[in-house]
């Protein structure tokens, strides 16, 4: 199990994906390192205990970060929270 950091909604420039974020993975900096991730499970814990799960579906960019859809959206207070990647 590894920690992870939310770090954005996945987004163009006039559209926001909901359900899409980037997470950022200590210690992985490079498009390969990253896309050994793709296909393991994530987790969110809310403040009040909900857990809302997704997956990893791809790497996003060459500096490691990788995209995850989740089940539900996230709330916007997710960002820069903790995720676990099982």
């Amino acid at each position: 199990m590894t920690k992870a950091k939310v770090i954005q909604f996945r987004r163009g420039r006039h559209t926001v994906k909901e359900k899409h974020f980037l997470i950022e993975i200590p210690k992985v900096s490079t498009k390969k390192d990253a896309e050994k991730f793709v296909g393991k499970d994530v987790e969110w814990k809310s403040p009040a205990g909900k857990i809302i799960k997704g997956k990893i579906s791809s790497a996003h960019g060459n500096k490691g970060v990788v995209r995850a859809i989740f089940e539900k959206g996230l709330p916007g207070q997710a960002i820069t929270t903790e995720v676990e990647v099982k």
